[in-house]
C-alpha cells in the first residue's frame, strides 16, 4: 500500500459520501495505490454505519470509537490500524480538496521530504468562505508556532507524512493541531509545502471553538518545552508552486 489517508469523523454524514468518491476517483486517475481509513467518534447521526457501507464498494477501513476523544487521538488511531508506507490526514467536510493529494504526494517523493504539508499560506495557497476573525485567528496561531519549525501552515490540517516519522510518538494534544504536535514531536526532519486552496466547509457543524483556541496556547507551552529537551532542526526544503 503506497498511500493510507485518515479521515476523522463526527456527524459528517452529509458530506462522507462525497468525499469517497472524490478521492477515489483521484487514485484511479492518478494511479495511486491507497486506501481511506475513517475514524468516526460514535456520530449520533449515522456517520459511522454509512463508513460501513461505504467500506463494502471501496479500500476503506473504519475505526468506531465510543465517543468525541479528540481529533488528534483519532489520526493516531487511524495510523495504527493503516497499510501505507505514506500516511495522510484530511478532513470529512471537502474543505480539503481531493484534487491535491496527487500534488501532496509527488512534492513528498519528489523532493524527497518527511512531511508535505498542504499549506495556505504559501505562494498560490489561499482560504475562501473564512470569516475574517476565523483567518486572523488561523494566521496568529501559524505565527506563534514560527520558533519551533519552520512551517508556514503549522496547524494545516492537510498533510501527508512518511511512517517511520510517526510510528511510536505519544501525542500531548488531543485537540485539532495535529500536524504541529507531530512536526515537533515525531522524527520530521525536511518540510515541504503544497499550496492550495482551503474552502470552509459548507455543511455540519464547524469544529473551531474559542476553548480550542484557548488550549493551543497550552499545547504551544508544552512543545516549546519539548523542543528545547530534544531540539531537532528542520530543513524548510522549498515551496512546491509549480506543480500542476
Amino acid at each position: 500500500m503506497r498511500l493510507s489517508v485518515v479521515v476523522p469523523t463526527y456527524n459528517e454524514r452529509t458530506r462522507l459520501g462525497e468525499l469517497v468518491e472524490a478521492v477515489f476517483a483521484v487514485f484511479a486517475a492518478h494511479g495511486i495505490d491507497g486506501e481511506l481509513v475513517i475514524v468516526d467518534d460514535g456520530s449520533p447521526d449515522g456517520t459511522g454505519a454509512l463508513a460501513d457501507e461505504l467500506a463494502a464498494r471501496h479500500r476503506i477501513r473504519v475505526v468506531h470509537r465510543a465517543g468525541k476523544l479528540g481529533l488528534g487521538t483519532a489520526v493516531i488511531d487511524g495510523f495504527a490500524v493503516a497499510s501505507g508506507e505514506i500516511l495522510g490526514v484530511m478532513d470529512a467536510d471537502l474543505s480539503h480538496p481531493a484534487e491535491a493529494l496527487p500534488r501532496l504526494l509527488a512534492a513528498l517523493e519528489g523532493v524527497p521530504a518527511d512531511m508535505a504539508i498542504g499549506s495556505r499560506y504559501v505562494p498560490g495557497g489561499g482560504v475562501r468562505n473564512w470569516p475574517l476573525h476565523r483567518q486572523l485567528m488561523s494566521r496568529l496561531a501559524c505565527l506563534l508556532a514560527r520558533p519551533i519549525t519552520p512551517a508556514r501552515d503549522a496547524t494545516s490540517g492537510y498533510f501527508l507524512v512518511r511512517r517511520p516519522c510517526v510510528e511510536g510518538v505519544k501525542i500531548a494534544a488531543g485537540g485539532f493541531k495535529i500536524c504541529l504536535e507531530l512536526l515537533v514531536r515525531g522524527f520530521v526532519e525536511s518540510v515541504v509545502e503544497v499550496p492550495y486552496t482551503f474552502s470552509d466547509r459548507a455543511a455540519g457543524e464547524s469544529k473551531m471553538s474559542w476553548r480550542e483556541a484557548t488550549g493551543y496556547l497550552s499545547q504551544l507551552r508544552d512543545l516549546f518545552r519539548f523542543r528545547q529537551a530534544r531540539p531537532t532542526p528542520q530543513r524548510y526544503l522549498r515551496v512546491r508552486s509549480d506543480l500542476p
